[in-house]
């Protein structure tokens, strides 16, 4: 089995401090301390695509999805056109056009950039590697390695038995990537939510880089379990069931912006992100939560671990012996993972699963003794034998207060 390889991961520290405006920055931790991050990573073509595609809302005013005139001029501000933006001026990722802050966070739509091919291509592996030996810092309260977890394959269909789990696509400097998401409640939209939960390297590039572009979030992708081969030339529908929903924004730890890199675990802790989202096509005036039927919600105060019977980690494993294309989970009892003793302990479990299920959701049972999202994928070692996972607290928190309350009156 070929080792996991990281995505983008942290080197050095500064003081961990957390915005919690709704200019907060998103961040991507591909983490991956010898462990690697679990995004997945560039296709073997042009990362473009098809620069031709259309942008909703160009001709006139009626399109639902028309471009903001806020978001045209903070392109603008950027020395950006939007209608070369949409032909391809997105692919420049030269350092001063990589937009870096919370603030320049913007997605435009481009109708029909992730067709069913892309995005079944863009399950490929960044050609970075770690190891173990790169763990560092205090390991004082780890618990032993736990043991590997194979993972097992989720049932399809998949909306039948995980519903709020998804597929998450964006564009690098090397090419498109995938990592994995979980459709999350809205406090201030009960019922309607178009909030999604993911890992913070899978939307930002960390100390080195910027945000990711052309960001896509496709609940229940490949719901019916096909194989690469099955799905070459499948219609859009048949991969994206539930439509394709671009981030309209996206939010995550300052640790991970100051922080994040390609290789190592510095940072990790703090490895999540809340993006919110809407549909590339009307979806007849439903949220995503209205449209999949299901969101979970989150757990800020999770139980210790030794109070904690199991975690369940869902996602789409992109590296061998996976292809992206199907849905798998592990359930296990988790163990801690200590990086360094400033940050918080991690949650550590066995499981199987490789690049490309980063971002995904591990649920716990709550304190209403319902299911809650309690982690997120973030790292793994090359030897994918375990994976481990935040402790969501007043940082991530914050965060998903901020998104919450940036859309409250919309």
């Amino acid at each position: 089995m070929r080792p996991i390889r990281p995505l983008f991961t942290v080197r050095n520290r500064r003081s961990a401090r957390t915005r919690t405006s709704p200019v907060a920055a998103a961040v991507a931790l591909g983490a991956t301390l010898a462990l690697t991050a679990t995004a997945c990573g560039p296709s073997d073509d042009n990362a473009g695509g098809d620069s031709s595609a259309s942008q909703p809302g160009d001709s006139n005013g009626d399109d639902p999805l028309k471009i903001p005139d806020d978001l045209k001029d903070k392109l603008k501000d950027h020395g950006f056109d939007l209608d070369k933006w949409k032909n391809g001026a997105w692919k420049n990722w030269n350092r001063d056009d990589w937009l870096r802050e919370a603030g320049d966070f913007v997605n435009p739509i481009i109708k029909d950039l992730w067709d069913s091919d892309r995005m079944r291509d863009a399950d490929k592996n960044p050609d970075r590697e770690v190891d173990e030996n790169d763990i560092s810092g205090d390991q004082g309260v780890t618990d032993p390695t736990p043991r590997p977890v194979r993972a097992a394959a989720v049932q399809s269909p998949y909306h039948g038995q995980k519903p709020a789990s998804g597929k998450l696509f964006f564009d690098s400097p090397k090419g498109s990537m995938v990592c994995s998401a979980t459709v999350v409640k809205d406090p201030a939209h009960p019922g309607k939510s178009n909030m999604v939960w993911t890992a913070g390297h899978c939307v930002h590039d960390g100390a080195k880089g910027g945000w990711y572009r052309n960001m896509v979030f496709v609940p229940s992708y490949n719901d019916s379990g096909k194989s690469v081969e099955e799905l070459r030339n499948a219609p859009k529908e048949e991969v994206a069931p539930y439509g394709v929903w671009w981030g309209d924004w996206a939010q995550t730890s300052d640790q991970w912006i100051e922080q994040g890199g390609p290789t190592g675990g510095k940072g990790a802790p703090y490895d999540f992100a809340v993006m919110h989202v809407k549909p590339e096509k009307g979806s007849e005036g439903k949220s995503l939560e209205e449209t999949v039927g299901s969101a979970l919600p989150v757990d800020f105060n999770a139980p210790a671990v030794p109070q904690i019977k199991d975690m369940t980690a869902t996602g789409y494993p992109a590296a061998p012996p996976y292809d992206g294309q199907k849905l798998f989970q592990c359930s296990d009892k988790p163990g801690r993972l200590s990086l360094s003793k400033p940050d918080p302990t991690m949650y550590r479990i066995g499981c199987t699963m490789t690049g490309g299920s980063s971002g995904g959701g591990w649920v716990a049972q709550g304190q209403d003794g319902k299911p809650a999202l309690v982690s997120n994928t973030s790292i793994g070692p090359v030897t994918a034998g375990w994976l481990a996972g935040p402790r969501l607290g007043k940082e991530a928190k914050g965060i998903y207060n901020a998104v919450s309350k940036k859309f409250a009156g919309q």
